[in-house]
């Protein structure tokens, strides 16, 4: 369909405007440590917008609209684990970091485990960074693609290109000051999204409500205690482990801890980004029930090709083109894309920033200078935003993103977690503990997420995992500390029989 002009001026000023001021940030790094941690002088609101616009996704943003409408408010539960897990990376993550005084979150590993254990978790980071910016930008395509019809693909290498130009020529001080800018703009935009779609239904806000009600769309799943269903509990417990993952240990998050001008407002930060996407993600499922009443009351209005569940990722998209006044739907479009960029910007820059600390500079074997760092970083900038593209490229015959992400972040975090736990708490932990303990751990995280798709026929049905895909990292990180903690304890038993 030709798009509005009204709506693609929205779109390409906000898109421009974006990408130039992030650029613009070049000529304020003046070397790596103004690249990576801007030199510890930002303020704690914007750092805080930061972490709630690196969490709040185009995953988020379309995926759980498409969750919502597609089932019910099941993985809303995953958002009421937040609060127990920015508490603890607030009371125990954020004052390690602060006092390790180191960028890269996993050199704490190298002086509990040795190199080994800082290159398992780096390497862990990489690949999921890798999966999370792909299922980003292929949703990124999708309103897009629905708008004026441009191919998928080339949406993709753009916007990928675009990422990755401001965010490897602004660096850190460029991610969160546009982050901080996306996150008012996608906030904007699904307050805006959530209130049309109430206030566009036939017989008025009520019908909304009575229609999900009816088709028991806001239930947050059985309460069951079967581990092989996406459970209450089951999301429950997968959230709390995501999530002190996301705010104890990955790159993304603990680097904003390390850009806070003091321990204080880093602490500050880190509670205000991760309890505003509680109510910013649940207007993004109440977007999704309230698709699914709008397109109940106006039967005939989607078309057939999604008139299907399995097309549910598409279908607000859809509305955003077709169901939006005129001017609105640039702004959706410019809010989808904040969500998404701002996520993708903070993996290119943290990724180059792990890189550059995690390998180039820890297995040099002299003095690496300022130059050499900046290439360093430059060069993996653009790698890993072409590794994000073809990911991106692939993942278009997935029909839930937020299924395919959700199992993609489970094995390549490896239950990296775990490892984290074991040398935090069981301080008397050796090397060859966690070595042992981590390679028990990823043994069953290969068991259970390659198990379904092997062991599925047959005599071979006895070894498939009974779990849900989401208990993989709940199970792999648990597996990964206990083996690791019994280890300890049998050693200490040995040492003290011997004497």
């Amino acid at each position: 369909m030709k798009l509005p002009v009204t709506d693609l001026l929205v779109f390409l000023i906000y898109m421009s405007g974006i990408v130039l001021f992030g650029c613009s940030f070049f000529f304020r790094n003046r070397n790596s440590e103004q690249f990576t941690s801007g030199g510890g002088t930002l303020p704690a609101w914007a750092v805080g917008m930061s972490i709630f616009a690196t969490f709040v996704s185009s995953i988020s943003f379309l995926a759980l609209p498409g969750k919502a409408y597609q089932t019910n408010w099941n993985a809303f539960v995953f958002s009421l684990s937040i609060p127990v897990a920015a508490i603890l990376a607030v009371k125990f993550f954020v004052p390690l970091y602060r006092s390790i005084n180191s960028i890269s979150a996993y050199s704490y590993l190298e002086t509990r485990f040795g190199v080994w254990a800082r290159i398992y978790a780096s390497i862990c980071y990489i690949l999921t960074q890798i999966m999370r910016a792909g299922s980003i930008l292929y949703l990124l395509a999708l309103p897009l693609n629905s708008l004026i019809g441009l191919n998928i693909q080339l949406i993709i290498i753009i916007t990928g290109i675009s990422v990755i130009a401001y965010s490897m020529l602004g660096g850190i001080k460029a991610v969160i000051w546009t982050d901080a800018i996306q996150g008012i703009v996608l906030i904007g935009g699904a307050l805006t999204c959530a209130l049309l779609l109430l206030f566009s239904m036939p017989e008025g806000p009520g019908q909304m409500f009575r229609i999900a009600a009816e088709n028991n769309k806001f239930s947050p799943g059985s309460f069951g205690t079967t581990l092989s269903e996406s459970t209450f509990w089951v999301v429950l417990v997968y959230g709390l482990f995501i999530n002190l993952q996301n705010y104890g240990i990955d790159q993304n998050y603990v680097q904003r801890y390390m850009v806070a001008r003091s321990e204080k407002e880093a602490k500050s930060s880190a509670l205000f980004g991760s309890l505003l996407y509680i109510p910013v993600s649940a207007i993004f499922f109440f977007i999704g029930t309230a698709l699914f009443a709008y397109y109940k009351a106006h039967p005939g209005l989607l078309p057939d090709g999604l008139t299907e569940y399995a097309a549910a990722d598409k279908v607000f998209p859809y509305f955003i083109v077709n169901g939006l006044p005129k001017g609105i739907t640039g702004l959706l479009i410019a809010s989808v894309f904040a969500a998404g960029m701002s996520t993708v910007s903070t993996s290119v820059n943290s990724t180059s920033t792990i890189v550059l600390t995690d390998f180039f500079k820890r297995f040099s074997k002299k003095e690496v200078s300022e130059k050499a760092s900046m290439k360093v970083l430059y060069i993996s900038s653009v790698l890993f935003g072409i590794a994000g593209i073809g990911i991106a490229l692939a993942m278009i015959r997935v029909q839930s993103a937020l299924d395919a992400w959700w199992t993609l972040a489970s094995i390549f975090s490896g239950g990296m977690l775990g490892l984290f736990l074991l040398g935090f708490i069981a301080r008397k932990a050796t090397s060859i503990n966690a070595a042992i303990g981590v390679a028990v751990g990823v043994l069953v995280i290969f068991w259970l997420s390659l198990s379904p798709v092997y062991f599925n026929e047959g005599t071979w049905l006895k070894f498939r995992s009974p779990f849900h895909s989401n208990l993989t990292i709940v199970i792999g990180t648990v597996v990964i500390f206990l083996s690791g903690f019994i280890l300890t304890k049998i050693n200490k038993k040995t040492e003290v029989n011997i004497e």
